[in-house]
């Protein structure tokens, strides 16, 4: 029973999230004369039939800022979860990282190599 109720909460707090605008969409409209009257910057001017859409945009404007940080926190704490658990599992097998020894051997250096590589003489 308690998962269930958990449950629910969650998956209603995940879909208000991504609904806040038609939240505000409805607040707007159960509301209008009253934030017409009160809330609207343009209220003094009735020639522009503002109606409080002011208001209205800018509180969309300010739920889409506030989604936008939001995710953009997201994805810096996923990239850093992910980042510090790649570090923290990291482990090393010493037996690979011993050095390989190989029959090769290094080529002899040139004797004189002042004879191959001289610039150009004008003149």
């Amino acid at each position: 029973m308690l998962r269930k109720i958990t449950a629910i909460v969650l998956l209603i707090a995940l879909v208000s999230v991504n609904m806040s605008r038609y939240f505000i969409y409805a607040g707007f409209e159960l509301n209008k004369k009253y934030i017409a009257t009160t809330l609207c910057e343009n209220r003094d001017k009735p020639w522009l039939h503002c109606n409080g859409h002011c208001y209205f945009m800018k509180k969309i404007k300010a739920a889409q800022d506030a989604e936008k940080t939001q995710s953009r926190e997201s994805q810096k704490n996923l990239f850093q979860e992910v980042f510090i658990s790649a570090v923290v599992d990291m482990t090393f097998h010493t037996q690979l990282l011993e050095v390989i020894s190989t029959p090769y051997q290094a080529p002899q250096g040139i004797a004189d190599s002042s004879t191959i590589f001289r610039p150009p003489q004008l003149g």
